[in-house]
């Protein structure tokens, strides 16, 4: 059965929502702003994070939206189709995943048990800035995802690599106007590419002679940012061998579920993605990856490591899974 028809049914009765708004001011000296749905029904509540990156978009978040009666899963997705709740799909999949999680719990169901599917215990990798040594030094068995910069020479990436512990490399080739963005540059891609032979590959542009330089290393070939829906993997350049999914870039619970069933069909590798989450999506991302890519380099890190510097103490590689109701 297709992985939404199991979900489509599902009844949730929803008498209104409240909001909550997270503020985190990073080590790098930029403040995270989320803001939580609260969504409220038979004396249950379902949470869904809107990670929307700008702020200011946070100050105005739609408080009256008329959500209230008894519907399924689909039909709640239909009613949504016919607001303008502004903020995209960030925005969008806060709505979807908090009324998942109130009809979950309605039913007294965790994700798994409505899927079919047992959670597993899920391997994580640190997403960070930071040099991975400083980490090692408290827990030597850390993996780690990594954002290319473009001051990377080939002895800095041949010593990471000599560390046997950076499973994935992220080239951000389509980001734009933002802090992490990374002009595409063959040169640099070639020498990731040849001095990080076991990485992953993320985000590569495959356009200006790039495609070219990373010859040899189709296989570690994945894709985050372009990918909102089944027809984004679809238009893609090339079918890729791996998949970074982020729950949030997909707006709505239909699509996420079509694209997690098409990468399954094509032996597409998956692994999770996060936005910074500063509440509930943190462990909704934490649940999916349990449910379906539990061995991929996940990047679903508990929420303490976006919290200051390299320091012991923290939970460790892999989480265990979880059967509790709901998302």
């Amino acid at each position: 059965m297709p992985l939404w028809d199991s979900l489509a049914g599902l009844q949730v009765q929803v008498d209104g929502y409240s909001l909550q708004r997270r503020e985190m001011r990073t080590a790098s000296g930029w403040t995270r702003v989320t803001t939580t749905i609260v969504l409220e029904g038979e004396g249950h509540v379902g949470q869904g994070e809107d990670v929307t990156y700008d702020a200011s978009e946070h100050d105005d978040f739609p408080a009256d939206v008329m959500l209230a009666g008894t519907w399924t899963l689909d039909d709640l997705s239909r009613r949504l189709d016919e607001l303008d709740l502004g903020g995209g799909d960030y925005r969008r999949w806060a709505f979807e995943s908090a009324g998942l999680d109130l009809a979950l719990r309605q039913a007294d169901r965790s994700l798994g048990a409505a899927l079919g599917r047992e959670g597993r215990p899920t391997r994580f990798v640190v997403s960070t800035r930071l040099d991975p040594e400083a980490w090692l030094r408290h827990a030597p068995e850390m993996e780690f995802k990594l954002d290319v910069e473009k001051d990377w020479d080939r002895p800095l990436m041949e010593r990471l690599a000599a560390l046997d512990r950076v499973r994935v490399v992220d080239l951000k080739a389509y980001y734009r106007g933002t802090s992490v963005d990374l002009a595409p540059d063959p040169d640099l891609y070639r020498a990731v590419a040849e001095s990080l032979p076991d990485a992953v590959i993320e985000d590569p542009w495959l356009e200006d002679g790039c495609r070219e330089a990373l010859a040899g290393a189709e296989d570690r070939l994945s894709f985050d940012a372009p990918v909102h829906s089944l027809q984004d993997l679809d238009d893609l350049p090339l079918e890729p061998r791996w998949l970074n999914i982020k729950p949030s870039r997909f707006g709505t619970v239909r699509e996420l579920m079509e694209t997690l069933d098409a990468c399954e069909k094509r032996g597409i590798r998956m692994y999770g993605g996060g936005q910074f989450e500063l509440g509930p999506g943190r462990l909704q991302i934490q649940r999916l990856a349990s449910l379906f890519y539990p061995d991929g380099p996940n990047d679903v890190a508990p929420s303490a490591y976006n919290e200051g510097e390299a320091r012991g103490g923290l939970p460790q590689s892999p989480l265990p899974p979880s059967d509790e109701a709901g998302f």
